[in-house]
């Protein structure tokens, strides 16, 4: 039928865990709590940096502007998500789920570089120590911090547009608990194949590239790793690698499982329990790893706490 003969869609209802009926309220003091340590420890995490000059180098840099973009990336998901877990009208705006998408699509794409990006800082770190300060000086990090977010922004505007220009008529239900590409663009009524395929393609790009870049400097850093004689000096220059690599791990993982599929091929409920895991425990992730395995950032919070009054015996 032609489209003039459909009602075009205004607005979406946002079905999210729904199914759960009384277990809601359970999930919403959980998600609440994770929520709050999110705040708390990026914010921790990004005040420390900012005060403590001992970590004003390129990569407690990259990692404050990451606890930036993570938390903004929070605030765009988990606020909606927990007012829609107490109410009975979970409906979105087609603007506001536009918009939505917008956001997440350009911290989530930001996330990915600046991981690809901490990556390269780590290699220059180990592989050049010598030719460091001027390979990531600070007009280099800025550009390339700004280069992240200004390729974050115009990789959503493109992805978002392709998602948003389909039409969308007779259903709303969006089984999902905000606005993601594959559940919204399942809903559209025209053909969608050509936007799909390009928007495989732009996950690809940004996700399997920055990867394959991470493998590939990993690789020169475990070969300079290795050659370093004393076990010790192996010891610490993996251990500042490590945190990195964990985040990464789990960052990509998750990622690479919802975005680099068609939409035919995802599972509601599969995905919905991927992508809570990597919209809650990815930023959760962030904060806790690099503070708890790395002694510079404790030491750093402890005198931070000290300077404000608070005993560093808390920590």
């Amino acid at each position: 039928l032609p489209l003039e003969n459909f009602t075009m869609v205004t607005e979406f209802l946002l079905l999210g865990f729904s199914n759960l009926n009384k277990m809601q309220f359970v999930l919403f003091g959980v998600i609440l709590c994770l929520y709050l340590i999110i705040l708390s420890g990026n914010i921790t995490v990004i005040t420390t940096i900012c005060l403590e000059h001992s970590l004003h180098t390129p990569m407690y840099f990259f990692l404050s502007v990451l606890s930036v973009s993570e938390t903004l990336y929070t605030l765009v998901v988990l606020p909606k998500m927990l007012l829609n877990l107490l109410s009975v009208l979970r409906t979105i705006s087609f603007t506001s789920c536009a918009a939505q998408m917008f956001f997440l699509l350009g911290f989530a794409t930001t996330n990915c570089l600046l991981l690809g990006v901490m990556g390269y800082d780590r290699y220059t770190a180990i592989c050049h120590p010598l030719r460091y300060p001027v390979l990531m000086s600070w007009w280099i990090c800025k550009l390339m911090a700004t280069t992240c977010g200004v390729s974050g922004i115009l990789v959503s505007i493109f992805v978002t547009f392709l998602v948003f220009s389909l039409p969308f008529c007779n259903s709303n239900r969006i089984n999902h608990y905000y606005c993601d590409i594959a559940p919204v663009i399942r809903l559209a009524c025209g053909d969608r194949y050509i936007n799909e395929a390009i928007i495989l393609i732009a996950g690809i790009v940004v996700l399997v590239v920055p990867w394959m870049f991470i493998c590939i400097t990993y690789g020169f850093i475990i070969r300079t790793i290795l050659r370093i004689p004393t076990t010790e000096g192996k010891k610490k220059a993996f251990s500042t690698c490590a945190s990195h690599l964990i985040v990464v791990v789990f960052h990509y993982g998750c990622a690479s499982f919802v975005y680099l599929r068609p939409s035919s091929k995802h599972t509601s409920d599969k995905d919905k329990l991927v992508t809570v895991t990597y919209t809650i425990f990815t930023p959760l992730l962030n904060p806790m790893v690099y503070t708890l395995r790395n002694r510079e950032v404790r030491v750093a919070i402890q005198k931070v706490m000290h300077w404000r009054g608070f005993s560093p015996k808390v920590i």
